[in-house]
């Protein structure tokens, strides 16, 4: 389960796939897709219920999922919005994903790609963001400059304008 201001979401275990030998299956992945969708529909109802009683409770919505061998699925989840200021060398930072393709569309979708890529690496990034607290540095003022040099190329002169080297 994972806790945060507006949302918890809940991730049943749901146990191991085999054949009648005792082996992983071999269609594992479509397996556990198919077994984590017939325990959803099986559960609506009473996911439902304890959703409404746990929101009521906890004052924050509540997202499920089920996770089955190395398939995992969340079936509802809730996207608050993030505001936040951005001076233009973030903005270029941004608007470089967007015209890479590494977004599809917005600037919104090219910060979320950032997010996901950031919780992609957060235990050995934020670990060593953690360590350094611990040894009295400030490696907050380290950590954005250092990891922009694995942006696309065809913006990095634009970048450096910007004060990004």
């Amino acid at each position: 389960m994972t806790v945060d201001r507006e949302e918890i979401v809940i991730v049943g275990e749901l146990p191991a796939l085999t054949d009648e030998y005792g082996r992983p299956t071999r269609a594992r992945a479509a397996a556990e897709e198919g077994r984590i969708s017939r325990f959803r529909e099986d559960t609506r109802d009473s996911r439902i219920e304890i959703a409404r009683q746990a929101e009521h409770r906890y004052q924050r919505k509540v997202a499920w999922g089920a996770r089955i061998g190395g398939t995992e699925q969340l079936f509802t989840t809730f996207s608050a919005p993030v505001m936040t200021r951005l001076r233009q060398p973030e903005r270029l930072v941004l608007d470089t994903l967007v015209d890479s393709g590494v977004s599809r569309v917005s600037r919104s979708e090219a910060l979320a790609w950032a997010v996901r890529l950031v919780g992609e690496h957060a235990d050995t990034w934020l670990g060593e963001l953690r360590g350094g607290h611990d040894e009295g540095r400030r490696p907050a003022r380290q950590g954005p400059r250092s990891r922009l040099r694995a942006l696309p190329a065809a913006d990095s002169g634009q970048l450096r304008q910007a004060g990004y080297q």
